[in-house]
């Protein structure tokens, strides 16, 4: 019987670890592992104690991407849980803190996407990337065809949208897929850092930053900002810059 794919979840102060778990067939996703990882992003976003994810994936490959046979008649309508987040971030509602992921070994189809849907995205130097939906009669339906072009330009989505080609590590740090290249085994040290010094900043401020469109976040620039100034951690960070020493912000 093929093991029922799980997600971990693990707390290092105010970060949370989210790591995929179904080893013994490549992380692929089945329906259980979909849903975990739904909750998941559900317990980082509603704990007040939580500021930052960490995405990464037990054993030697990030993921081989959706078991097709598990969604072939809902395709792009993954019917989450009550109270989880799509972690793709297509439907309401939304993640609201910032997401690393931390990837190595095989990346196809899905976990690509939920790269595309988090904020940095670090890569083990053996990290192998494809986007090989069009191989199988579809195209990605989990937000590439958008966030791919957004994220590398034109030219560089359509390069490997269109063909399904697989990618290195190298080759994606040139096009600006993700933004560090580490050796093996230091993918998830590397982003838990990351993810500690952003988890240290002003939590109101990171949040606001990361959950509008440019449009959206021009208009409310002011009104943001104005809400900003009168909070605790705006009179903290200016206390921390004036006494030269570390900022203790508590999110109010």
């Amino acid at each position: 019987m093929d093991q029922e794919g799980q997600v971990t979840t693990e707390r290092h102060d105010h970060v949370l670890l989210i790591g995929l778990d179904r080893v013994a067939k490549r992380n692929a996703f089945d329906r259980p592992m979909l849903n975990a990882l739904g909750l998941a992003y559900s317990e980082l976003e509603r704990d007040d104690d939580l500021r930052c994810g960490v995405l990464f994936a037990h054993g030697d490959h990030f993921t081989a991407g959706l078991e097709l046979t598990q969604f072939a008649s809902t395709l792009g309508q993954f019917d989450y849980p009550e109270g989880a987040i799509d972690p793709l971030g297509l439907t309401d509602p939304h993640l609201t803190k910032p997401m690393i992921c931390a990837v190595q070994g095989i990346c196809l189809t899905i976990g690509i996407e939920l790269m595309l849907a988090a904020d940095i995205r670090i890569a083990a130097s053996n990290a192998r990337f494809a986007q090989i939906e069009i191989k199988r009669g579809l195209f990605p339906f989990g937000g590439a065809t958008i966030r791919f072009v957004r994220e590398t330009g034109w030219g560089n989505a359509m390069r490997y949208l269109l063909t399904g080609d697989e990618f290195n590590a190298a080759e994606a740090l040139r096009i600006g897929f993700v933004q560090e290249v580490v050796e093996p085994g230091q993918q998830l040290a590397r982003a838990t850092e990351l993810a500690q010094t952003v988890a240290a900043q002003a939590p109101l401020g990171v949040r606001l930053a990361v959950t509008e469109g440019e449009k959206a976040a021009i208009q409310r620039f002011l009104p943001d900002l104005q809400s900003l100034m009168q909070s605790e951690d705006i009179k903290e960070g200016i206390q921390s810059f004036i006494e030269r020493r570390q900022a203790n912000f508590k999110g109010r």
